[in-house]
Order: C-alpha cells, then structure tokens, then sequence
C-alpha cells in the first residue's frame, strides 16, 4: 500500500490535511468521500509511492508518443444536443429551489455520452470551494464554450441564472435542429451515390468481363463506340481495382492537409458560401447562427464588444469571422453596428436594415432575434427546395451513367445477332 498526504475541505468549508494509506489516488478519493470530506488534492508522500498492480496491462496510449498520447486521451467536444441537454437539466433543478451545490450534485447521477459525470463532479468541488460556476466552466473549457462561460458569467451577476441556463438550452436545440435538418436532407441523395457507384463498380469489373470473351470470339466484327469505352474501362479497372480507392484516399489527405493550412481553411470557407445550391443553405445556417449567437449574449448583459468576440469564436466560417472582427473593430472606434457590418459586404442587407431598425428603437436584441428566426424559416425553405432538387439530379446522373453501359451492352449484342444471322 502507498501512503499518499491530502488536503479536503468539510461540509462546514473547515480546511483538514492528512496521511492516508491506499492502493492509488482513485481509492484515497474515495475513502475521503465516504469520510464526508471535499478532495482538494492528494499526493504521493515522501519515501512512499504509487504502485501499480501486477501484471497490469500496458495501454496504447502507454505506447505511443506524447502528442499521439494527448490526443487519444483528449475528451471529446460535446455536441450541441448534449449542451442543451445539461443546461437544461441543471435549470430544472434551479427552478425546483434547489442550491447550486446541491444540483450539481444531482448531476452527476445525469451523465451523457458528451459529458460525462466527471465534469458536474469537478463543477461542485470548485463551487464548494468558492469559485463561481462561471469560473468552474472556464477551468473545463475544452467541454463549456466561451458562449457557455460568458453568459453565465452574466447571468450570475443579473441574479437570473436559471433563465440563462434555460435560454442556451433553447438556443443550442434550435442549432442543433438544423444541423439535424441539414444532415437528413443529405442522406437520401448520398445513399443513392454510394449505392449507384457500387452497381457500377460490380458491373464493370465483375459483370462485364464476362461478356468480353462472347465479344473477342467475333473478330471480324468492329464493336460499337460505346461497347468499346465499356471494354477498354473494364480492361483498365480489373488489374488496377485498387487504384480510384488509393486516389479517393490521397486526395482526402491532401483536402484535409490543405485544409489545416489559414489560407486553405479561408479558400475552402469561401467556396462553401459560393457553392451554387448548397452554399444558399450555408450562408442561411450561419447568418442565423450569428444572430442568434450575438442577440441571447446582448440580451442577457453581455457588452457588444465581448459578445462579438464570443461570436466571433463560435461561428464555424473563417470568412464571416473576420467580418465579425471588422465589425468589432469598428464598433471599438464608435460606430454603431450596423455600419461595419454593411461595410464587409459580407451580411445581407436584410439583416442590416433590421438591425439598424433594432439601433433605432434602443431594441438590438430583440432585432437580432427576429433576424435569427427570419433567417431560421428561410433555411427550412432552403433545405427543403435543395432536396428536391438534389435527388432528381442525383437519381438521374446516375440513369444516364447505367444507360449508357446498358446501350454499350445491347449494342454489342444485336451486331453479334446480326452477324450470326449472315
């Protein structure tokens, strides 16, 4: 056994250090808990140390470089379904009177694939000491966004935590509806690729050879144009079927690679939002993203430069971001709003006339919104119309494709039938 010294706090906050004897931390954690005492560290003491079991098994995280490592044992991100759901599982409990020590207490017992009771966990050892949740969340950045952090920030000092948490819990459901809207109206189309191009494949290597040797055995007959592109493909994709799957492979390596890089993540933005059908579906999503990223931080206190910034971050489009910064650095000299955002070019007029409507009435907050819901109904049109026009599209390029070795095929065969018949 090893003996590890440790500091704890009582239910009373009384701090109390002491030496205790386990198998490793995990276990003096847990004897201290059972003890009704907080953990506040525990470490190895002198002369004693922590021993692993025997025999235990090395781990691939053991194995591999420190960075590899690092990234193996990094949490995930949470998504946004699952942020909505914490937010607004701790407002209920809020709301029900509950203190704020006490409901992170309950959460731990909420655990989610994104965030996992660990963190509720952490959350109330850091309030029990004395921190602000708002601060306990910035020690957790890598799981609570800035967006999180910040308007909890201003909801503690507004004394209306529970609306906040409430009102992000509507905030990441609505943007983690659309995403869920986008991504279903692609499955569809999607499918019918993946599923045509595999048709093809087998026909073409599989299928096709065998009707080669019918074809080679007339050699006084010319075959058709198309048969011959059909025979000539064949020929080419049965020795070297591996190659278009190795090609598929380094050109996504080279995508990825180019865009890790500022300039190829800016360019790949920027072809995003001048995409022909799907980019309308873009800019929609993230005008409505920034409008309502930007109005629930101003609506609940958060000054117009920090929200900004905040907005900034979480917009996913390099592009629009340095709009965004434009737009704060404008700001930062006394310019109202609206007239940096005209300025970039960037942002429709649509949005802001509204928001220079919003500046007019002393009412941004509630412009931003209505922005945010306009552009939330246009990009229900949006992915509605980009499906229907998708699938026709995808359904008959895929036709013309399978048309075309049809016609190849018969072609072929009514020449050799026209020839047996001389």
């Amino acid at each position: 056994m090893a003996q590890f010294t440790y500091k704890a706090r009582r239910r009373s906050g009384e701090l109390v250090e002491g030496l205790l004897e386990g198998a490793d931390r995990p276990a003096i954690v847990v004897q201290l808990e059972k003890s009704g005492l907080f953990p506040l560290a525990v470490n190895s003491a002198k002369g004693g140390a922590e021993k692993s079991a025997p025999g235990k098994p090395r781990t691939l995280a053991s194995i591999l470089p420190p960075s590899l490592a690092a990234q193996l044992n990094k949490r995930r991100t949470p998504k946004l379904q699952e942020l909505a759901t914490f937010t607004e599982q701790l407002a209920n409990l809020l709301r029900a009177g509950m203190p704020l020590t006490m409901a992170l207490q309950s959460m731990t017992g909420l655990s989610t694939k994104g965030i996992p009771s660990e963190v509720a966990k952490q959350l109330k050892q850091d309030v029990t000491e004395g921190r602000s949740l708002s601060d306990a969340m910035l020690r957790q950045s890598d799981i609570f966004p800035g967006l999180v952090i910040n308007m909890v920030r201003a909801g503690e000092q507004s004394g209306a935590l529970e609306e906040v948490l409430r009102r992000m819990a509507s905030h990441f459901e609505r943007f983690a509806e659309a995403q869920a809207k986008f991504k279903s109206a692609m499955v569809y189309p999607l499918m019918v690729c993946i599923v045509g191009t595999a048709l093809v494949w087998f026909f073409m290597t599989k299928v096709l050879p065998q009707f080669m040797g019918l074809f080679q055995s007339f050699d006084n007959v010319t075959l058709p144009f198309t048969t011959q592109v059909l025979v000539n493909t064949s020929n080419f994709l049965a020795p070297w079927w591996w190659l278009p799957l190795v090609v598929s492979v380094l050109v996504s390596l080279i995508f990825v690679r180019f865009k890790s890089t500022p300039s190829g993540r800016r360019s790949v933005d920027r072809l995003k939002l001048n995409l022909p059908i799907v980019g309308r579906v873009v800019r929609l999503n993230l005008f409505g993203q920034f409008a309502q990223t930007l109005g629930t931080l101003m609506r609940n206190g958060v000054p117009v430069l920090n929200a900004l910034k905040i907005t900034e971050q979480v917009v996913p489009n390099v592009i629009l971001g340095e709009a965004i910064a434009k737009t704060r650095e404008g700001v930062t000299d006394g310019k109202t709003l609206a007239q940096p955002l005209a300025k970039s070019g960037v942002f429709p007029q649509l949005m802001i006339d509204l928001i220079k409507i919003g500046e007019d009435t002393g009412d941004v907050p509630g412009a931003l919104e209505n922005v945010a819901h306009t552009y939330e109904r246009e990009l229900n049109l949006a992915l509605r119309a980009m499906t229907n026009l998708i699938e026709p599209l995808v359904i008959i390029a895929i036709a013309v494709v399978v048309g075309f070795i049809l016609m190849g095929v018969i072609q072929a065969m009514m020449l050799i039938t026209q020839n047996i018949q001389r």
